[in-house]
């Protein structure tokens, strides 16, 4: 194909201009009958014309190919049956017909298996592939899968919008499946209280139009216990209370009861995991003897408003008599038989802080302490020389929880 193309030397507005004041002069001279207006224009016009630079432009086309894609689903509940061969099968004479077209170009797309719990993802495997295809060049895309697709995108979101989309399923015409789905779930949940879980089993398939049941049986396990034992109707949406015992990790496990014929019983089970946390922390500190280091405790526990913190410090041992009278030297008496009796097992951790056995609590006190700790309690003993003398906690029975023995030795 031959045209004409103008590259003019100046800006396109200053050489309108120029034609437009060309023209109104030559316009002007001729209507005054100028001599020789005619032969003066033309000079003008052969300027104008070089100026406009024409050139003839001869182009030869060729017609280039549409672009069709051809996704293969290659993710694990692909490995179900015959469904992985016939997919491959049915890529292989599906790219055969179309390459037979010879003014279309196909693309084979193979996603293999995806991560476990990220579920299938075709459409960004895609949108790689048509990162350099117009979308007038987009013939169409045919998906090869099981009907499980977890990235499909809204229609005003794909990459190539008015291109077609086609599907071909694999499996069986009347397989049928259970799955349990957690519709919600909380993160976080307090110790002692219940956590509000949401979960629908579904069957899916006609078995679970023509003689499904009536009613699934359900257990429910917390780390691995089981809890609840429930009846639910496919289909159904019901919101489970979940008893949270223990902080830290808890393990949600809702289970369904397997159908007979059902493809695969992995998906019967859900799991969450939430998260225990305690509504406020009781922590017990006790000083053995005052010392700077015991303000840098204090803050550090009373920062966090979630901590109640109760803090004695040991002014005088007992064996020590400076004849300094009681009532100007202790606030409040030590309430021993309160807080490793009574009260021990009320706080989430107890704290020695520069503590000496002295005689100030008894064996069978100590005792208590380390019943407690083998109960889920937690110690914490934040020691120096008095550790390695002959009054340390080590000699205490304590020391049957106690992580480190000392040796004696005190190094500065």
């Amino acid at each position: 194909m031959t045209s004409l193309t103008f590259t003019p030397l100046v800006p396109p507005a200053l050489l309108i201009g120029s034609i437009v004041i060309a023209a109104l002069l030559i316009g002007y001279g001729a209507w005054r009958r100028a001599r020789g207006i005619w032969l003066r224009g033309l000079p003008i016009a052969a300027l104008i014309l070089a100026i406009a630079d024409p050139k003839l432009v001869r182009e030869t086309r060729a017609p280039l190919k549409d672009i069709a894609v051809v996704v293969v689903d290659e993710s694990r509940s692909q490995g179900i049956g015959e469904r992985l061969p016939r997919a491959r099968v049915a890529a292989a004479e599906l790219a055969k017909q179309m390459q037979a077209f010879n003014d279309l170009e196909v693309r084979t797309l193979t996603v293999n298996s995806s991560a476990a719990g990220s579920g299938t993802r075709l459409f960004a495997p895609l949108a790689g592939v048509l990162g350099d295809v117009p979308a007038g060049r987009l013939a169409g895309v045919v998906l090869i899968t099981d009907g499980q697709v977890h990235d499909a995108p809204a229609p005003d979101k794909y990459a190539a919008p008015g291109a077609p989309v086609h599907m071909l399923l694999t499996g069986e015409r009347d397989e049928q499946d259970r799955r349990i789905r957690i519709d919600r779930a909380p993160d976080y949940a307090l110790t002692g209280q219940q956590a509000i879980v949401r979960v629908t089993v579904e069957d899916v398939g006609i078995g679970s139009k023509a003689g499904g049941q009536a009613f699934v049986p359900v257990t429910v396990l917390v780390n691995g216990k089981s809890v609840a034992t429930l009846s639910f109707a496919p289909g159904e949406t019901a919101e489970l209370p979940i008893p949270i015992a223990d902080p830290g990790a808890n393990i949600v496990e809702v289970k369904a009861a397997a159908r007979d014929g059902e493809l695969s019983a992995r998906n019967n089970v859900g799991l969450v995991s939430i998260n225990g946390v305690r509504d406020r922390m009781r922590v017990l500190l006790i000083s053995g003897e005052p010392h700077v280091g015991e303000r840098a405790w204090r803050n550090l526990l009373k920062s966090d408003p979630n901590v109640d913190l109760i803090h004695f410090t040991i002014l005088r041992p007992l064996s020590k008599d400076d004849g300094t009278p009681l009532n100007e030297l202790a606030l409040i008496a030590f309430p021993i038989r309160e807080l490793f009796e009574e009260q021990l097992f009320d706080f989430d951790l107890i704290i020695f802080d520069r503590y000496s056995r002295r005689g100030l609590v008894p064996y069978q006190f100590m005792s208590n302490i380390a019943a407690y700790v083998r109960q889920g309690g937690a110690v914490m003993l934040a020691v120096g020389p008095e550790y390695a003398d002959s009054f340390s906690l080590f000699d205490s029975p304590l020391q049957e929880i106690l992580p480190a023995a000392p040796t004696g030795e005190v190094f500065s």
